[in-house]
């Protein structure tokens, strides 16, 4: 799936902010459904080794179990950079869709490695995989 991009001029400051919030619901219903399985092979190949998402266990990164509806930097236990505890951001599929394009540009100052995933069809399966097993109960 291909994902298209509008460019809205914009002329006036109340014309900006009715034509943002326009343009912030079709960025978001832009993002794709996701696909399970592709996520599952993607969190397997590139993210497993610093993180979990059937427990509440952490490993180089925090826990994924939970994920979606939490805020940024508050798994207990964890060291989080400043910036991560800071950021305060509620975890959501399109909070999740953006971080996961450069995690360091989205938070800067966090101590993920993680370069990104470009694809937007990648990023919105691995989501659907983190949904549905952080949705589990914790082993």
């Amino acid at each position: 799936m291909r994902t298209q991009w509008v460019l809205i001029v914009f002329y006036s400051k109340k014309s900006f902010l009715q034509r943002g919030s326009f343009i912030y619901n079709i960025i978001m219903a832009a993002i794709p459904e996701g696909d399970y399985e592709k996520g599952k092979k993607i969190f397997k190949q590139r993210c497993l080794q610093c993180h979990v998402v059937d427990s509440t266990a952490t490993k180089t990164g925090p826990t994924l179990n939970g994920v979606i509806g939490r805020k940024s930097g508050t798994v207990p236990g964890f060291d989080y950079s400043p910036a991560n505890k800071s950021k305060g951001v509620v975890w959501t599929r399109e909070t999740l869709f953006e971080y996961l394009l450069n995690p360091k540009k989205y938070i800067p100052g966090t101590k993920m490695v993680f370069a990104g995933l470009k694809k937007a069809d990648e990023r919105a399966d691995l989501i659907k995989y983190i949904e549905v097993e952080a949705a589990k109960p914790a082993q």
